[in-house]
Parts: structure tokens; C-alpha cells; sequence
């Protein structure tokens, strides 16, 4: 059997243990919290943007699209305008006068030198009954306007959205571009390692070593500019985004297959028809026509007479003392207004004299009342001669529709050769990519051709080394006909009715 002893520390020394115990879980946790704060720093300056995400940032922060979002707004406010030229207007009036001096006394009629105060008080309406239908038209216009301005949103959503795609697009396209490069410096390398041990070992010349260290550095100074390349159109991208901190911005590496052609399949008449029917600038030049119609029917309504009415209540009220009658004067009760011619007799007024006394101001509410007044009328204002102006604004109009016209006329011309050119450059981009991927083939069997050569001996190193030169050249040239090819597809798909939004990459 065996004794297992053991002591256990005092009262201090436990203490002691509990106090390093707490210090180490706090040490502990304070590096678990760091770590966790690094990796959560290094995760969100590793974001990678997606193309759907660079869109959605656009749409929501470019400055030009917010300015196209402030004209819808105030165009909305016209139409509140012109639908408020329907409704009469109603305004109040109140005022407070005094005046000091000789002055008319409002009482009695009688001027005398006194301050006197007065008030009055007012409520008009008015409403326009008939203006040559002026009123009609604005209404109708403001809404013209107002379609006008989200047509010319939705083209400014579509313009960035399509510059957006077309810098994405470019930054892996250099991307893509570096791959190829550095794919290929990194078979240099070896070829390097194992020509440099074949001329050590004496079975390749000392030049075949030169070419390959030539072809080396040749490709580390591509290397170099393939991702200033990358950087500028990546900081381009960024700062067509409005992200100021763009030095730690990038896009999501992803591989982008060639899309479908079945646009291609579809006839030019076709994509046309759907692109007058869909595309932004046709609908603005109509728009932009039906504004200038109804601006000439707004000009002629000037020639047709105004008729308006109108109504009103007015009242007013006196701040100073009145008087009123205390009986009639025992000393003269008549008013002596002439004698009798040839007996002198003194001729009295029928009316008897009272005597006046001053008492303080009649109340206020019964002055109103007393001293109210409603008026309401009509009136017609009939235009006869006004130097021509009406004349000429009409035939402003007119000239304006005609220029619209032209505009539109101008607008379908410009979207059929627009359409016609993106027909054309998508199936030659198509043909070009169906090119690249033969060119490459082909180099690439040249180059394995070439190795197998060169690793026997039968050819020199200038010569395998330009063999991988083209095709590394090839390469480059089938990444970029691929990404051309997916936005000449896109452009194409814009045209035929597709939104932007829609388009899978």
C-alpha cells in the first residue's frame, strides 16, 4: 500500500494562488480578445468586392445618380404646383393703426386733434374659373416631366452601372494578365534551375544560359508593370466607387465563364425592336416632344380670356371713446336752424337737441359685428393687343416641337447604329475569342514541341525562348478577347431589353 501525502498552502499562500490564477485568466483572455480583434481587422481589409456588390455601392452612393434622385423630387413638387393652381386661394388679413394729430374721428365724423386706434380684419378667396385651359395643360405637363426625369434616372442607373461593369471587368482582366505572366515565369525558373545544370555539367553552352536569364529578367520586368497594371485599374475602380481608403481595396477572385451566345441567334430587327422599346434615350427624346406639344398648347391658351371669382369678408374696430345721448337739453331742447324773413322769427329743428356724454369703447366682438361687410364678384379679363408677346411665344413653341422632332428622330437613328455596331462587335468579339482558343492550342502544342526539342539538345535557347514567348503572348491575348467578348455580350443584352441588374456574369 502506498501513502500519498500532500500539503496544502496557508491562508496567505492560498490567497497568493487565487490572486496568480486570476492574473494568468485575465493575461489570457486579454490575448484571446486580440487575436480575435486581429483576425476580425484582417478579415474586413481582406474584403473581396463582387460585381454585385460594386453595382449596388454605385447605385446607392454615385453622386451623379443622386443628382438624377433630386430632379424626380423636385419634379414631384411641380406636379404638387400645378395641381394646386386648380384649388382657390384663401388668405387672412389683420392690421392695428394708430394715428395722432387732426384726424377724422371714425364716431362722430368730425375731425379733431386726438390718437385715435383702429383695427380691421379680413378673410378673401379667390379662385380662377376659366384660363384658356392653361391649368389643364400645366397639370399635364408636370406629369410629362415627371415621367421625363425618371426615364432620365433609370439611364443614369444604367450608364454607371455599365462603366462599373467595364472597370470590373478591366481589373480582372489584368489580373488574369499578371496569371499568365507569372504562370509562365515560373517554367522559366525551372528551365533555369535545370539549364544551369546542364551547362555546368557541360552539355548545353554557356549562351543557351544567357538567353534564359535574359528571358528571365524580360519577364520579371512584365511581372512589374502587369501589376501597376492591376493596382491602377483596381484604384480606378475604387474611386469610381467614392471608396476613399481604395488602396486596400479588391475584387473577389472569381473565374467568369464565357457567357452564353444565344443573343447572337437573335436578328438585328429584333434586338432593334426590343431596344426602342427598352433603351432609356428613346423614351427621353419622346418625352421631351410630348413637353414641347403641350408647352405650344400652354402658349395658345394666352389667347383665350381669363375669368375669375372672388369673395370676401371684411371688418373693422374703433379703440376710442364714444358718446351717447344723456337726454335732451333743458336750456335748448330744439336745435335753432334759421328765422322767419320779415318777422324774425327764430325757425327750430323737428329733430330734439340731446346732450352728448363720453363713455369708453363700444365692445370689441359687437364692433365686428356691426362693422362687417361681405363682398364676392366676378371678373373677366379679356386679352386684346400685348405687343406680340402671345404671338411669339406661340411660335416659339412651335419651333421648339420642331426641334424635339429632330431629336427623336435624331435619338432612333443614334440607337439603331448603336445597335447595329454592338450586333457587329459582339460576333466579331465572338470569332476573335473562338480564334484565341485555337491560337493557344496550337502555340501550346508548338511549345511542348519546342521543350522536347530543347531538352535534347536539337534547338537553342533563343529559339525555345521565343516559343514560349508566343505563346505566352497567345495567352494574353485569349484572356483579353474573353473578357471583351463577356461585355460586348453584355452591352448587346442592355440593348435588347435585359436590365443590368439581371445580367448574370
Amino acid at each position: 500500500m502506498y501513502l500519498v501525502s500532500f500539503h496544502l498552502p496557508d491562508g496567505k499562500g492560498r490567497s497568493d494562488l487565487l490572486k496568480n490564477k486570476e492574473k494568468q485568466m485575465k493575461v489570457k483572455i486579454s490575448i484571446i480578445c486580440c487575436v480575435l480583434f486581429g483576425i476580425l481587422a484582417t478579415q474586413a481589409q481582406e474584403k473581396k468586392w463582387t460585381l454585385r456588390e460594386c453595382l449596388e455601392y454605385a447605385l446607392e452612393n454615385n453622386i451623379t445618380i443622386k443628382q438624377s434622385e433630386l430632379n424626380v423630387d423636385n419634379a414631384a413638387i411641380d406636379k404638387s404646383d400645378a395641381l394646386g393652381n386648380f384649388l382657390p386661394s384663401l388668405n387672412a388679413q389683420a392690421s392695428n393703426f394708430w394715428r395722432s394729430g387732426l384726424a377724422t374721428d371714425p364716431i362722430t365724423n368730425t375731425n379733431r386733434t386726438a390718437t385715435f386706434r383702429t383695427s380691421s380684419y379680413g378673410v378673401n378667396l379667390g379662385i380662377t374659373l376659366f384660363d384658356g385651359l392653361r391649368n389643364v395643360k400645366q397639370f399635364q405637363r408636370a406629369k410629362l416631366n415627371k415621367l421625363l426625369s425618371q426615364y432620365n434616372l433609370g439611364k443614369s442607373k444604367d450608364d454607371i452601372a455599365l462603366f462599373i461593369a467595364n472597370s470590373y471587368l478591366q481589373v480582372l482582366l489584368n489580373k488574369e494578365s499578371l496569371k499568365v505572366i507569372e504562370k509562365q515565369h515560373e517554367i522559366t525558373l525551372e528551365q533555369l534551375k535545370r539549364t544551369k545544370d546542364l551547362v555546368d555539367a557541360g552539355v548545353l553552352p554557356q549562351g543557351d544560359l544567357l538567353e534564359i536569364e535574359a528571358t528571365f529578367a524580360d519577364e520579371l520586368t512584365r511581372i512589374v508593370q502587369a501589376e501597376n497594371a492591376v493596382l491602377i485599374a483596381r484604384v480606378g475602380l475604387a474611386q469610381t466607387l467614392l471608396i476613399k481608403d481604395y488602396e486596400k481595396f479588391d475584387i473577389a477572385d472569381q473565374d467568369y465563364l464565357v457567357p452564353s451566345a444565344s443573343i447572337l441567334n437573335k436578328s438585328i430587327d429584333e434586338i432593334r425592336s426590343s431596344a426602342r422599346e427598352a433603351r432609356y434615350e428613346v423614351q427621353i427624346a419622346e418625352q421631351n416632344k410630348l413637353i414641347a406639344e403641350k408647352d405650344l398648347e400652354i402658349a395658345r391658351g394666352a389667347y383665350y380670356p381669363t375669368l375669375s371669382g372672388s369673395f370676401g369678408y371684411n371688418t373693422s374696430e374703433v379703440g376710442n371713446n364714444t358718446f351717447e345721448a344723456a337726454g335732451i337739453d333743458p336750456d335748448e331742447p330744439f336745435t335753432p336752424i334759421g328765422t322767419v324773413e320779415g318777422t324774425g322769427e327764430t325757425v327750430f329743428s323737428n329733430r330734439p337737441n340731446f346732450l352728448l356724454r363720453e363713455v369708453g369703447p363700444t365692445p370689441f366682438i359687437e364692433q365686428l359685428y356691426q362693422n362687417d361687410a361681405l363682398s364676392y364678384g366676378l371678373s373677366l379679363n379679356v386679352p386684346i393687343f400685348n405687343g406680340f408677346a402671345t404671338r411669339n411665344n406661340v411660335k416659339r413653341a412651335k419651333i421648339n416641337v420642331r426641334r424635339t422632332e429632330f431629336q427623336l428622330e435624331q435619338a432612333a437613328l443614334d440607337l439603331d447604329s448603336n445597335v447595329y455596331q454592338a450586333y457587329l462587335d459582339a460576333k466579331g468579339s465572338a470569332e476573335a475569342y473562338e480564334a484565341s482558343l485555337v491560337a493557344v492550342k496550337a502555340q501550346e502544342r508548338a511549345y511542348e514541341y519546342a521543350k522536347d526539342r530543347y531538352d535534347v539538345g536539337r534547338t537553342n535557347a533563343f529559339d525555345f525562348s521565343q516559343s514560349k514567348f508566343r505563346l505566352e503572348n497567345a495567352q494574353s491575348n485569349e484572356v483579353q478577347a474573353k473578357f471583351d467578348y463577356i461585355f460586348k455580350i453584355k452591352v448587346l443584352e442592355l440593348y435588347f431589353g435585359i436590365k443590368l441588374a439581371d445580367i448574370k456574369l
